[in-house]
């Protein structure tokens, strides 16, 4: 994949579907250490060890509409090419943990690309999901609770127009504050 955010859109995308409600997304830019890592953490319904042990094999999904289940091998693929790896920790009945590191500045390394974008995918979804998102670059942080947001709305869903173009502002500029003028 072209963006570091379109393989995280496809690990939401399985949280969603594992009947996940809470999902903490962490995002860790060192640029002195020259490493970035990706946390993704759920509460859905987790995988049993034998699935875990089969599910960086690209013909092992649990899809019933095609046999192949390619987005966490190629993420896999894209962290091991650039000096780094992905791991998988997860618990029946409690959740799932991809963790996925990389050399920041490898020159096969994706950029990271619109983070924005594939979190308002997820929030504006059919199904209900609370995402818990903190990206830090070096001493910069951003950080955003939507379940904080939901309280203060209250009835408010976070798909109403204004919810929706606050969300996306707060996402966009709080993420381009993190980016020293030049760095992609």
């Amino acid at each position: 994949m072209r963006e570091l955010s379109l393989h995280v859109l496809d690990a939401l995308e399985n949280s969603v579907e594992a009947g996940a409600t809470s999902i903490e997304l962490v995002i860790e830019e060192r640029l002195k250490a020259d490493t970035l890592e990706i946390v993704i953490r759920d509460n859905g319904r987790g995988m049993s060890p034998e699935f875990v042990r089969q599910v960086l094999n690209p013909f092992v999904t649990t899809r019933k509409t095609r046999h192949v289940g390619l987005g966490l091998p190629l993420f896999a693929a894209a962290a091991r090419r650039c000096n780094g790896d992905l791991r998988v920790e997860s618990e029946a009945g409690v959740g799932t943990t991809i963790s996925a590191t990389f050399q920041h500045s490898h020159i096969d390394r994706a950029p990271v690309g619109d983070m924005a974008g594939s979190v308002m995918a997820i929030l504006l979804s059919d199904r209900p999901v609370d995402i818990r998102y903190r990206h830090t670059v070096d001493d910069r942080q951003f950080e955003l609770d939507t379940a904080e947001v939901r309280k203060e709305l209250g009835t408010v869903p976070l798909s109403h127009p204004d919810v929706r173009g606050w969300l996306q502002s707060v996402l966009t500029e709080g993420l381009a504050d993190l980016r020293p003028p030049g760095l992609l």
